[in-house]
Formats: structure tokens, C-alpha cells, sequence
């Protein structure tokens, strides 16, 4: 039983096939000269056509890696002129929505944010705590824990986490501590303070 599924499938194999088929056929099979003389320009416009979309191919191949590359190329001018404008003493986030140079992450107005503060015990009256930074130079901590009334002003924090190693109140006794932060830029708090935390800080 003849296989009907003879010619190949893939372009490079089909031309190869084609061609020792033209090269094959003759008149003595049967085929007309009009049939033979089409299935020849066939061979031809199939072999030169297929040579035009590889170079088509491989010119889009170039054109992507240069289109890459000039990419690649802007992008470094761009950030290192961002990190300069960003490094002036004037610069504002303002300023850098106003130039699209704020990234998504930065888009909040620290006017009206606070940080968030979170805390661990380490039992022995330390006390680990993170908070986000953003865009601020570092948040003010104030606490408050035994008979404090007032919040107390425990450190300013610039790198997070922040370690509260003050000894407890009565060594060997747990004792309460409230937390809350504040932004600092350029020495001024900012923004509104946290949500207070309340750790347990055991002996």
C-alpha cells in the first residue's frame, strides 16, 4: 500500500525532495510538457521564495539584537542622569513624577504615610525592631512601658531592624512595651506615626 503522506513536512526537507523530484521527471512518465514545465517554475519560485524569508529571518534576528542593544545603551545614559538628578540637593519627588523618573514603588506621598512597624522579643529586654523605610532617612521610635505616661523618645533608626536593649524595668520580670515610629527627612519627623505594637518582653 502506497503511502500517501510522501512529501515531507519540513521546508528544507520538501526542497530538497522537490528538486530530486524535478530532476527525475520526465516526459516518459506520462506528465505533460505544459505539467512539467509548471512543476519547474514551482521548484523555482518555492527555492527562491524560501531563500527570501531566511534572509528575512535572519535580518529580523539583527534588527532585534541592535534594537537590544541601542535599548540597553539609552537605559545606562538614562539611569546614570537619574542617579545624578536624584543625588541634587533640590530634588524632590515632585520633580521626579514631574520627570517620570519615580518608580511604582515610590508613588506615596510620605506626607500622609506612616511606617510599618513590627517587633520581636529576644527575651532579656531586647527587642528587634523593622520597620519599612521608603524614601525617609529613618523613623523616630518612641516607647512606652511600666508607669510612662508620655511617649519616650527611645532612638533614631536609620537601618532596619532596630534593637531596643534597654534592661528590664525589674530584671526577672516580664514586663509590657508599646512601640510606635515616626519618618524622619532631613532631620524633621514627617508623615503620621505608626500603628503602636505592643511586645511582650519576657525575662
Amino acid at each position: 500500500m502506497s503511502k500517501s503522506n510522501f512529501i515531507p513536512a519540513s521546508d528544507h526537507d520538501f526542497l530538497v525532495w522537490f528538486e530530486h523530484f524535478i530532476t527525475n521527471l520526465t516526459l516518459g512518465f506520462g506528465v505533460s510538457e505544459s505539467d512539467l514545465n509548471a512543476l519547474k517554475a514551482a521548484n523555482t519560485d518555492i527555492h527562491v521564495k524560501s531563500a527570501h524569508a531566511n534572509d528575512t529571518i535572519a535580518l529580523a534576528k539583527q534588527a532585534t539584537a541592535e534594537k537590544n542593544d541601542s535599548r540597553q545603551s539609552a537605559e545606562a545614559m538614562i539611569r546614570a542622569e537619574v542617579r545624578r538628578i536624584k543625588a541634587r540637593a533640590d530634588y524632590t519627588e515632585g520633580l521626579g513624577a514631574q520627570l517620570g523618573i519615580v518608580g511604582p514603588e515610590h508613588l506615596f506621598d510620605i506626607a500622609t504615610s506612616h511606617p510599618d512597624l513590627s517587633g520581636i522579643d529576644q527575651t532579656g529586654g531586647l527587642v528587634a525592631l523593622s520597620y519599612t523605610k521608603h524614601t525617609s532617612d529613618g523613623v523616630n521610635l518612641y516607647c512606652q512601658r511600666g508607669n510612662d505616661t508620655d511617649w519616650v523618645l527611645i532612638g533614631r533608626a536609620t537601618v532596619s531592624p532596630y534593637l531596643d536593649n534597654r534592661p528590664l524595668l525589674v530584671t526577672g520580670k516580664p514586663e509590657l512595651r508599646r512601640y510606635t515610629a515616626v519618618y524622619m527627612l532631613k532631620d524633621k519627623e514627617i508623615g503620621q506615626y505608626s500603628d503602636d505594637i505592643v511586645i511582650n518582653c519576657a525575662p
